[in-house]
């Protein structure tokens, strides 16, 4: 199989959640286990660092390996979903793995795992870890994909563990209440390894600090700490808390033992765009007018959005907006400004919200706007309104913003 083809058959290993939602889910790691066994047990052949939460995992771990790579360590990234291109997923000192690399992985345990039945995500775990594994890295910061006790990251044992917040999201499967999602989250804290928390929220501390009492684990919570407070390329005031976040677990890095200096950590969190490849963080697309991109679609995430805008100038606000097809976005709606004009899309995967349900639902919101039959035609009809010093703002779904960055 050529590349192409490779991506083609992984894509068809019980879809992926990304794509297709809830029939991707997994309730147990007895595969991962026996995906791990099968390949020689790679997870516990370099040191890591685990990064869950429900907004700004993705952030977090690209600003942790941008600083790694600074102090000089071999740094490998694991994260999802990817945006443009598969092997986003996998880095290595910001260089994506080859096509080569992902090929004879598959060729090589195909047989193998196809009697076990793996997933799309269990799959790409697996080569993940194995190629960190083979490639000797220093150290990998290991983003989860989808809650924590149970995701298929959750076999390592890391350096330490990392949780920026918590937020109403993945309810079908982690639970309707903030707690009930921190419990699954909090499922990554592990005997004796240092957690680190990125929001202090009064819903979830009593779950994380009884959990950590439970793993013996020390605690830090982050967020109220002004001794944290750096810069970072990356834009939108929300990436404020991740840089908390980071700079807490590097110090905590620094106390068991890694060499990481204070220019490492400054030129770190400048460089994290030029260091690791990261796309789609309130991410500019073009000027005159102003064309913005950010992957925020949650409730939290988008109010972040919103209280973005309001710090900004521009005459007029435009929004292209495409939504999933498994979220209640009720809530998202009543967050989104009355006075900005819609454009509303479906992005090109099964999971994606019809644009006439869309519409509908957006008109009961009072958000006024029109249906386009694909993103790019949204963005388009956009940038044919907007004037030079109006706002056009590109989101509400990852794969929204995957089809125009």
């Amino acid at each position: 199989m050529n590349y192409q083809q490779t991506l083609a058959y992984l894509f068809t290993q019980l879809p992926m959640y990304q794509r297709v939602g809830s029939a991707a889910y997994k309730v147990d790691l007895s595969n991962t286990h026996l995906l791990m066994e099968l390949l020689g047990n790679p997870e516990n052949k370099f040191k890591s660092v685990h990064v869950a939460g429900t907004n700004g995992k993705g952030s977090t771990s690209h600003m942790l390996a941008s600083v790694l790579q600074e102090a000089g360590y071999k740094v490998g990234l694991y994260t999802s979903p990817h945006l443009k291109d598969f092997r986003e997923r996998i880095r290595i000192d910001g260089e994506m793995i080859s096509e080569n690399d992902v090929i004879d992985f598959v060729k090589k345990y195909k047989e193998r795992f196809e009697a076990i039945n793996l997933s799309f995500f269990e799959w790409t775990v697996g080569l993940a870890f194995d190629y960190f594994s083979e490639q000797k890295v220093d150290v990998a910061i290991v983003e989860t994909g989808l809650g924590g006790r149970l995701d298929s990251t959750n076999v390592i044992t890391p350096e330490l563990a990392v949780i920026t917040n918590i937020g109403l999201d993945h309810t079908q499967f982690l639970g309707d209440t903030l707690a009930l999602i921190a419990k699954e989250k909090a499922g990554i804290i592990k005997n004796k390894v240092p957690v680190i928390i990125g929001e202090t929220q009064k819903e979830t501390t009593t779950v994380f600090k009884q959990k950590a009492l439970e793993m013996n684990a020390p605690i830090y919570f982050t967020d109220l700490n002004s001794d944290l407070n750096y810069q970072t390329d990356l834009k939108g005031n929300y990436q404020y808390k991740n840089v908390k976040a980071c700079v807490q677990t590097i110090q905590t890095l620094k106390e068991i033992g890694w060499n990481i200096s204070e220019q490492c950590i400054t030129k770190g969190l400048m460089c994290v765009v030029e260091n690791t490849g990261l796309l789609g963080r309130w991410q500019t697309l073009g000027d005159l007018p102003t064309i913005i991109c950010d992957t925020g679609h949650n409730e939290e995430a988008v109010r972040e959005i919103v209280a973005q805008f309001k710090t900004m100038t521009y005459n007029k606000l435009h929004i292209v907006f495409g939504v999933v097809n498994d979220k209640s976005i009720g809530k998202v709606l009543d967050l989104l400004p009355k006075n900005a004009r819609y454009y509303y899309c479906k992005a090109n995967i099964p999971r994606a919200l019809d644009v006439d349900e869309l519409l509908m639902l957006a008109e009961e919101k009072g958000l006024k706007g029109n249906k386009y039959v694909s993103v790019k035609d949204a963005l388009f009809a956009a940038k044919e309104v907007a004037n030079s010093d109006d706002l056009i703002f590109v989101g509400g779904s990852t794969f929204v913003v995957a089809e125009v960055v």
